[in-house]
């Protein structure tokens, strides 16, 4: 029976300098019926000519204007589903190394059940390649989306199980063309922050499971030291939280996270870059609180049997 098809995309805008690491260790993966395809989301730094002249076997999906990290993935997930008629789509980022036997542990552990809609893997940092960045997500009583499990932990045999994770980072991730066919794609209201956290509670609430996987490894190019925070992503970590909690969770569920988001997630964070001298932080972080409360209130046919 032949192995089951796999589409690796791999989201890259202006990213063609780290193209090199990731694209190569996928290609030398023991998996025999896997192709890749790098989404080009509107680069303008040649992109689509590097990887056609270095990787000719790659193909690259390229887009005309950058849709976002979800508009652009959701072109990619309907080439894999579509065009290619895979059985799983393999999302990651464009910044990481791969273990050689990566595709073959999320394909294994995917096809034990047929609920079984997400499968990940072990991250660790690129530049401290025994210290884990993730091994999945749990449950926060508060903010529902919680904290890495395993973050900052030298990997010493503790996340050896293969098991359901509550929720999962996707860094890089499995998807079972079944799951896309029930519930689609992102949804790209969130362009930035929580996309896959939406997706995935789409999906557990289709009734599918995500599980992680201790054989599947990957070394993520993201810095253990905290870098800046920009003004962009201090409006998205403000909104976007809250904008998936009002599409899902009742109102009691609300009142308790949006007490928080006040106080700990918009006075407290505006204050601390308020005395750093980074007004324009502080606003965006305002900004974004208000801008999610303003679309819950305006899209009342998604949110009135929750909260309005």
């Amino acid at each position: 029976m032949p192995e089951p098809g796999v589409v690796v995309l791999i989201l890259s805008y202006n990213g063609k300098h780290l193209l090199d690491d990731s694209v190569s260790t996928y290609l030398n993966n023991d998996y025999s019926n896997f192709s890749i395809c790098v989404v080009d989301n509107g680069s303008t730094d040649g992109t689509e000519e590097f990887v056609s002249k270095k990787f000719p076997s790659v193909f690259t999906l390229r887009l005309e204007k950058n849709l976002g990290y979800s508009g652009g993935l959701n072109e990619g997930l309907k080439y894999a589903f579509g065009e290619k008629k895979a059985d799983y789509a393999l999302i990651t980022n464009n910044d990481v190394k791969v273990d050689s036997k990566v595709i073959s542990s999320l394909v294994s552990v995917a096809e034990m059940k047929t609920e079984i809609g997400f499968v990940t893997g072990k991250v660790f940092y690129y530049d401290n390649p025994d210290v884990l960045q993730t091994v999945g997500k749990k449950e926060h009583p508060v903010l529902w989306n919680g904290g890495h499990i395993g973050n900052r932990e030298k990997d010493c045999g503790q996340y050896e199980e293969i098991c359901e994770r509550y929720f999962a980072d996707d860094i890089y991730t499995l998807v079972k063309k079944s799951l896309y066919e029930k519930v689609g794609g992102y949804d790209t209201l969130f362009q930035f922050q929580c996309e896959e956290f939406d997706w995935q509670v789409r999906a557990k609430e289709a009734g599918f499971k995500i599980f992680y996987t201790p054989n599947a490894k990957i070394w993520h190019k993201d810095s253990m030291t905290i870098g800046k925070v920009s003004a962009f992503k201090a409006y998205y970590d403000a909104k976007n939280p809250m904008l998936v909690i009002l599409k899902h969770k009742p109102a009691e569920y609300f009142k308790k996270f949006f007490w928080w988001q006040f106080w700990k997630g918009t006075v407290r964070s505006s204050l601390v870059y308020l005395k750093s001298f980074k007004p324009g932080i502080s606003f965006k972080i305002w900004q974004g609180f208000f801008s999610a409360l303003m679309w819950g209130i305006k899209n009342k046919r998604i949110t009135l049997k929750h909260i309005f």
